[in-house]
C-alpha cells in the first residue's frame, strides 16, 4: 500500500560495487514518481566472522557494521536532501531478513542493481531470481553503468502489450517524458516490421516491431543502446507467460543493458 499517496521504494544493496549509481537511480525515481526510499543491507555473518573465537567474531561483525553504515550515509549525502531515505544493517540468514523485511514493510518497488546477473548469492539461488519468484510487485533492475537523471528528456521504452498501461507508475513516467515514447514489439510474423507512429495515452510513440527468433533480445538491446533509451518498462506478467513466444525474463534482464522497470 502506499503511504500518503508516495510509493515505498526498497532498495536491497550489497555494497560491493557500484552503490552510488544504483542509489542514485533509485533517487531519480523517487523524485519522477513521489517516493521515499528504504535501504537494505544484508550480510552472513559467516562472510565477515573468520574464526570460531566468540570475542573475534563480535568485533568483526561491529568493524564490519561501521564500516558499512558509513559506507551507506555517504551514499546518502550525496543524493537530494528533500527525499526521505531510511536504511537498516542486518547480519543473518539472507532470504529470511529480506522475506521478513519485505512482509514488514510492503514496499511498492524493489530496486535491485543489474549486476551480470551475478547479484548476492543465497543457496542454490541468487538474489534476482530470489525477489522475482517471491515479490509479485514492481521491481526495477537499475543499470549498473548510468544513472537514470530526473529528466524532461527522458527516454522511455516499452516492450510488447503495453500499448495501454494500467500500472500507475508506468503512466507517470510517460506523463513525465517530452520525447516520444519508443514502443517495441517482437513478433512471429515479418509482417509490419520496421518503424511506424502510433499514439499512447495521448503521447506521441514510435514503434520498432522486430522478428521473433534467437537473436531477437540481442536485437532489441542493440538497438536500443543505439537508439539513447534509458529505461525499458516490462509486464513481467507477458514476459512469464507463453503468449511472448521466445521472450524470456532472464534473457531480458541479462542482455539488456538499460535500467528496466518490471511491472505486476
Amino acid at each position: 500500500m502506499k503511504t500518503n499517496n508516495r510509493y515505498k521504494i526498497l532498495v536491497l544493496l550489497d555494497l560491493k560495487s557500484n552503490s552510488d549509481t544504483i542509489i542514485k537511480t533509485t533517487a531519480n525515481l523517487a523524485k519522477m514518481i513521489g517516493g521515499d526510499i528504504d535501504i537494505l543491507h544484508v550480510k552472513k555473518p559467516v562472510d565477515i566472522v573468520k574464526n570460531d573465537n566468540q570475542l573475534s567474531s563480535v568485533r568483526s561483525i561491529n568493524r564490519d557494521y561501521i564500516s558499512s553504515k558509513n559506507h551507506i550515509e555517504d551514499v546518502v549525502k550525496s543524493i537530494d536532501k528533500g527525499l526521505n531515505v531510511s536504511y537498516g544493517l542486518t547480519y543473518g540468514n539472507v532470504k529470511q531478513e529480506i522475506e521478513e523485511h519485505i512482509k514488514n514493510t510492503n514496499p511498492n518497488i524493489i530496486v535491485l542493481g543489474k549486476k551480470r546477473f551475478n547479484a548476492l548469492k543465497l543457496t542454490g539461488d541468487k538474489l534476482t531470481k530470489f525477489i522475482l519468484k517471491k515479490y509479485s510487485g514492481v521491481v526495477f533492475m537499475a543499470s549498473n553503468k548510468n544513472v537514470l537523471e530526473y529528466d524532461e528528456n527522458l527516454s522511455l521504452g516499452i516492450l510488447n502489450n503495453f500499448e495501454q498501461p494500467t500500472e500507475d507508475l508506468a503512466k507517470r513516467l510517460i506523463d513525465l517524458t517530452q520525447k516520444p515514447v519508443k514502443a517495441f514489439k517482437i513478433q512471429k510474423s515479418a509482417d509490419g516490421l520496421g518503424q511506424s507512429n502510433n499514439d499512447l495515452t495521448s503521447k506521441k510513440t514510435v514503434e520498432y516491431v522486430f522478428e521473433s527468433n534467437d537473436n531477437a533480445v540481442g536485437n532489441l538491446s542493440h538497438y536500443m543502446a543505439k537508439s539513447n533509451v534509458d529505461l525499458l518498462c516490462v509486464s513481467r506478467n507477458m514476459v512469464e507467460s507463453k503468449k511472448s513466444g521466445i521472450l524470456n525474463l532472464n534473457d531480458l534482464i541479462k542482455k539488456v543493458d538499460v535500467s528496466l522497470l518490471l511491472t505486476a
